[in-house]
Parts: C-alpha cells; sequence; structure tokens
C-alpha cells in the first residue's frame, strides 16, 4: 500500500465523459446519465482499500444528503482484478448492495477513465459544477486510518454547499491521499 495523493491538476475542466458497466444493475452508466443539475461529484475508490474503507459510510451519507439537491453522484473502481479480486465486479455489487449506495458503482475495466480523470488514488474526488467545470479535486476531511481525527467529510461537504448555492469554490484545497490505483501492466 503506497500512500499517494490525488495529481495536482489545474482546476477548470471539462466532465470526461464515460460509459461504463454497472455490476449492480448490469447496465451501462454514462457520464450523462449521472450529471446532476447543480453539480456532479465522480469518486474513484475500490473495495479494498484501507483509506476507502475508513470513509467509506460518510461517502454514502454524503450521496444521501447530496443527491436530493442536485447533486450527481457516482463511484468508479478503476483497480487491476486480475491482481486484487476484492476489487472484482461481483464484490462491488456486494458492497454497493450491502452498505446502500444511493448511487451507481461502476466498473472502469480499462482504466481509460481513471486515465481520462487523472485519478491517482482511492479515494481521489472531482467536484464538477452545474456548468461541468471541475471546482474541486481536495479531500474528504483530515481523517486517515489511524491518526484519530473523526471522519466527517467537512472538506468535500462546504464544497457542495458552495455548488449547490451556485458559489465559487476556493482553489486553496488540500489533496486527497489514498492506496494508489492499481495500474494494470
Amino acid at each position: 500500500m503506497a500512500l499517494t495523493p490525488t495529481n495536482p491538476i489545474p482546476l477548470g475542466f471539462s466532465i470526461p465523459e464515460f460509459n461504463l458497466s454497472d455490476p449492480v444493475t448490469n447496465r451501462m452508466v454514462s457520464s450523462d446519465d449521472i450529471k446532476g443539475e447543480k453539480g456532479t461529484l465522480v469518486m474513484f475508490i475500490c473495495n479494498h482499500c484501507p483509506y476507502v474503507l475508513h470513509v467509506i459510510h460518510e461517502l454514502v451519507k454524503i450521496g444521501y444528503d447530496y443527491m436530493s439537491k442536485g447533486i450527481g453522484i457516482v463511484a468508479i473502481n478503476s483497480n487491476d482484478v486480475v491482481k486484487y479480486p476484492d476489487d472484482h465486479p461481483d464484490k462491488m455489487k456486494e458492497m454497493a448492495l450491502s452498505l446502500k449506495f444511493p448511487y451507481p458503482y461502476l466498473f472502469d475495466e480499462t482504466q481509460e477513465v481513471a486515465k481520462a480523470y487523472d485519478a491517482a488514488c482511492t479515494p481521489d474526488f472531482n467536484l464538477f459544477d452545474a456548468s461541468g467545470s471541475c471546482v474541486y479535486r481536495g479531500q474528504l476531511d483530515g481523517s486517515r486510518p489511524g491518526n484519530d481525527i473523526p471522519v466527517s467529510g467537512k472538506d468535500l461537504r462546504a464544497a457542495l454547499d458552495l455548488v449547490v448555492a451556485n458559489k465559487k469554490v476556493p482553489e486553496d484545497q488540500i489533496p486527497s491521499t489514498g492506496c494508489n490505483i492499481k495500474w494494470k501492466e
């Protein structure tokens, strides 16, 4: 497990398009399908990462709290499932159903979507405003496994609140950190 931060890339890029499989419904879900009226949150997560597991209940709460406020939300797993079988689509379906994900949990088998978003770690967050411009690539909050800071989601929630209110999100953001995306060789 290598501690990896979100890649520091300029904000303002448009939502990269995708069309990925949803292991829960066995349907394809596109970037257009998940766009919200107020904004869109694209999260890169997986099943086995201790950083994701540390915050997964907060990510589910955020879904329930913000989808009703006009935020479209999707979680994407881009890990190599040959080397990391805990991230296989069957296991993704189990996790999504057992935790009652309110949003789709999609499988990026080719890893092209992770590359298009310049995703580096799990969890990795990309928040877009109503116009589809990326306004946030920061952390959920300051909590990490073992640091005794409670999981609150305060940083991502503050950015989401600003997007819902159609206000500017500050560009000074603390990157998320977690396990590196497990790239295929």
